[in-house]
């Protein structure tokens, strides 16, 4: 049975479309059943029905054409409970329906299992038989596990049906949501530009050639370039394989011929398809139809077929230097969005951002709400390669994508976006004025950053400070370790902009989701394995150099302060602290006058949560990371779509957390600040600041934001509220209180902004 699963699964991932999905399911596990009627029931939002998409049993002319209202019939109780139905006689059934154009009089036996995407029901997978019997336990537990397997597939299916303007009975329709999360708040209508990967088939979007003969041209060159290599390959291995098996590489160099796939790929150009595009589309209906075949030997050809292709498509991407040409408004959208990847985009230019893997707590989301550009998250279900220029709408506030507007919905969007602007130029009044709530007491708002175009920003906004310098930003964008020299450099301009204000560098934090492509890191867990300063300790030359260019830095400046990520045990404050105090040794004795900076260690990890007191008195402040703190106490990776919907710094247990870092700080005399993403969130801010925060540091588009709501609030009215919320048990709950306070308190205005975790 578990050969059938896999073979089923295979062949429907093969599918070109949903139509052809769902009629290999049901041909399938009809004959994997031995039953006589096999049917899928899809729902059709736009006419809120079960539509009968494909049937082995019944007839054939209902299929398309007979649909079941929301909770009718059998099917409609097996999708309202999410539960299976398994009968004898489903006609003596309360909810039985029967629908005369089918021809299921004659069927008896009924078992129908939920189709369940992301918990949400997509449809009713459902077996029949004229003998009056209960399908057996093994018979049901096929059925559920297979229609969990294909689930994926079938909401693959019907998405790109959408993104092409047809429901899934094919009905036109327009305003179709994809649901992510959100990664930076705001809304966005733009046209989409999909960034990709190199000589990968799967991932080529669909797009239009520019010149027509030029395309046809180069792809020539390209299979001629390809023919030759396979001729090379051939002469090469003579006298070390058998002649047969070299003969593979004359069947390749045929299989490009103009009789053979060169040629359906210069059919699909003609038509007005680009060359790599033309190319992706034939290789993998090539593919997909090699591997439907039940012959062992065939099947495995869609091996070959596709190692070709990326051959030549290598060549295409490689012989030709594409100039990417940014639309006024881009939306750029990718599998998995990467910091190099906005950075191509001028500015100007990039109004949304829309990835397909990651959360709202990735790095490239935290990056997005540094430049204030809206962003949705870990739209895992999006066919982002049809969707090359089309226009979308980015909803940054809920976390959704929405493809085929409608001009309704278009115009509609287009208010929020005037009214998102309008807010904006009303904050700027703010920007001079002190963080202060309305009874006078004071909070100190400072930013996160890693390069100077984020403090030219953070200025602008009336930033206090740094409280977050990510060093290992400059790391990233290099080709090797940078010198003491360059890091200093770097560092310099960081503090001489803010001077005399606070800057706080955190020590190289690599490991986990970020790493240096000259100092790879594979790990099984990377989160719970070698990350921050268990790798910077583990190599104290890597350490001591970066501490000795902060320290070079800051020579005549004084406002420099160094924190330490990732700290488990006070072992790991007492080795830096040799280091640190080794590295200012040193520039004594070379003569630089330079001041021995206040060192601070990040409370990110449940164990330091329960050591702050003793780890309070080693160093001179305590500063809370939010984000991974968050993530590691409710075991949930904040890279990961699939549960997003877990990670929240509203849990009960965060807030706890929270509240008992900051006492324990406090017992020891020692200033506490955060830097995370939930000091950028107004509503959070407010309880931070009633928790007794003495500075919140966010990304800079934030500021105003969190600025606006303190100024409105009383202190003593946020711990009334913070008291309140503490007695909550569940995280929604405490967003309620939370967002009705700030109704209260006359800044409503700013409750959407607020909602980006």
């Amino acid at each position: 049975m578990l050969e059938r699963l896999r073979s089923i699964v295979q062949k429907v991932n093969a599918a070109k479309d949903l139509k052809s999905a769902v009629d290999i399911i049901v041909r399938r596990v009809r004959e994997a059943l031995n039953t006589q009627v096999c049917s899928i029931y899809l729902l059709d939002s736009d006419i809120n029905c079960h539509v009968l998409m494909a049937s082995e049993g019944l007839k054939k002319e209902a299929v398309g054409h007979v649909s079941l209202e929301i909770g009718e019939g059998l099917v409609g109780l097996v999708a309202k409970n999410a539960e299976p139905i398994n009968l004898r006689d489903a006609s003596v059934h309360p909810n039985y329906h029967y629908l005369k154009e089918t021809g299921e009089e004659d069927f008896h036996a009924f078992l129908g299992v939920p189709i369940i995407h992301h918990r949400s029901v997509l449809g009713v997978l459902v077996v029949q038989h004229e003998e009056r019997r209960r399908f057996d336990e093994s018979e049901e537990a096929f059925l559920i596990t297979l229609s969990a397997q294909l689930a994926g597939v079938i909401a693959h299916a019907e998405a790109t049906g959408a993104i092409a303007g047809l429901s899934p009975s094919g009905h036109k329709t327009s305003d179709v949501i994809f649901h992510g999360v959100s990664g930076s708040s705001g809304v966005a209508i733009g046209q989409v530009l999909v960034v990709f990967p190199h000589a990968n088939l799967s991932k080529i979007p669909d797009r239009r050639a520019k010149d027509i003969d030029k395309e046809i041209k180069f792809f020539n060159t390209c299979i001629n370039t390809v023919r030759e290599d396979m001729r090379e390959l051939h002469a090469r291995l003579a006298g070390h394989v058998a002649e047969e098996e070299r003969q593979l590489f004359d069947v390749y160099a045929h299989m490009l011929d103009d009789s053979a796939l060169g040629n359906e790929v210069v059919v699909r150009i003609k038509m007005g398809s680009w060359a790599q595009g033309a190319l992706a589309y034939v290789a993998n209906e090539h593919v997909r139809n090699f591997e439907q075949m039940n012959d062992p030997y065939l099947s495995e050809r869609a091996i070959d077929i596709k190692d070709l292709c990326s051959r030549v498509l290598f060549y295409l991407q490689e012989k030709e230097s594409v100039t990417t040409e940014y639309h006024d408004n881009t939306v750029l959208v990718s599998e998995e969005l990467t910091p190099a990847m906005l950075a191509d985009v001028p500015k100007s230019k990039l109004k949304g951002l829309i990835s397909v893997k990651g959360s709202g707590n990735s790095h490239v989301a935290i990056l997005a709400r540094s430049m204030g550009i809206p962003t949705v998250m870990g739209v895992v279900d999006l066919p982002y390669n049809q969707l090359d220029n089309k226009e979308v709408i980015v909803d940054g506030y809920k976390g959704e994508v929405i493809s085929n507007p409608s001009d309704q919905l278009r115009k509609r969007y287009m208010c929020t976006i005037q009214e998102q602007d309008q807010l904006i130029k009303g904050l700027e009044e703010l920007k001079d004025l002190p963080c202060e709530t309305a009874d006078k007491h004071r909070v100190h708002l400072w930013v996160n950053t890693g390069l100077m175009t984020d403090v030219i920003q953070s200025l602008d906004q009336g930033a206090e400070g740094i409280g977050l310098f990510r060093t290992e930003v400059p790391f990233l964008f290099s080709e090797r370790f940078p010198t003491e020299q360059e890091q200093s450099t770097i560092y310099r301009e960081q503090l001489e902009a803010f001077a005399p204000k606070v800057v706080t560098m955190r020590t190289l934090d690599i490991g986990g989701d970020k790493s240096l492509p000259y100092f790879p890191i594979e790990e099984e867990n990377p989160f719970l394995g070698w990350r921050g300063i268990r790798v910077t300790l583990d190599h104290p030359e890597i350490f001591t150099c970066q501490i000795r260019a902060m320290l070079r830095a800051s020579v005549g400046l004084e406002n420099l302060q160094i924190m330490l990520p990732m700290i488990c045990n006070v072992d790991e404050v007492s080795s830096a602290l040799r280091l640190i105090k080794k590295s200012h040794r040193e520039l004594i004795q070379e003569g630089l006058e330079v001041t021995y900076p206040p060192i601070g260690v990040m409370i990110e990890l449940p164990a330091a949560v329960y050591q702050t007191r003793v780890l309070a008195r080693m160093v001179d402040f305590i500063s809370v990371g939010s984000n991974d703190l968050t993530q590691y106490l409710l075991a949930v990776d904040r890279n990961n779509p699939r549960v997003a919907n877990l990670y929240s710094s509203f849990h009960p247990a965060v807030l706890i957390a929270l509240q008992n870092v900051v006492t324990q700080a406090q017992d020891e005399g020692k200033p506490v600040s955060i830097c995370g993403e939930m000091a950028g969130d107004p509503g959070a801010a407010v309880l931070l600041m009633a928790m007794g925060f003495d500075a919140l540091s966010m990304n800079a588009a934030a500021l105003l934001k969190v600025k606006s709501v303190i100024r409105s609030i009383t202190l003593e009215a946020a711990q009334d509220l913070l008291d309140q919320v503490m007695q909550m048990e569940d995280a929604h709950m405490i967003r309620s209180a939370v967002d009705l306070a700030l109704y209260n308190a006359g800044v409503d205005r700013l409750l959407r902004s607020s909602r980006t975790n």
